[in-house]
């Protein structure tokens, strides 16, 4: 019996219908919470305009324009959570080292004064 031909008896796979891609997101909830907890830049609100557009095009059936206005609404959701987050960290990064820089001029500047006070004793002996 030859077995290198596939059997008869097997039938291939029925082709349905492509499956249907899902429905766009519309970041409505995360531009809500952008715009009301970190809107730097008005840019939470700008994101909220977005995810509104892109949900009345989805619930109007124009998905390729809910597409559209999805991504416009993730990257300004993006922008502006990376805006509240990053810039006051960086503002604490440049506050810190500020401190720890003074402390270490103060530091100096009082060994500089000390040996100048002593200096100027042992001049007038």
């Amino acid at each position: 019996m030859d077995t290198s031909y596939p059997r008869e008896d097997e039938r291939p796979p029925k082709r349905g219908p492509p499956p249907a891609a899902p429905p766009p997101r519309d970041h409505l909830v995360w531009a809500i919470f952008n715009t009301l907890y970190m809107n730097f830049c008005c840019l939470g609100f700008v994101a909220l305009a977005f995810a509104v557009k892109a949900r009345d095009r989805k619930v109007s059936g124009d998905v390729e324009a809910a597409r559209h206005f999805s991504s416009k609404a993730r990257c300004y959701n993006a922008l502006a959570t990376a805006g509240s987050v990053v810039l006051p960290l960086l503002l604490v990064a440049l506050v810190v080292t500020g401190v720890i820089h003074l402390s270490k001029l103060t530091q100096e500047s009082i060994g500089f004064f000390t040996y100048q006070l002593s200096g100027s004793d042992d001049e007038d002996q």
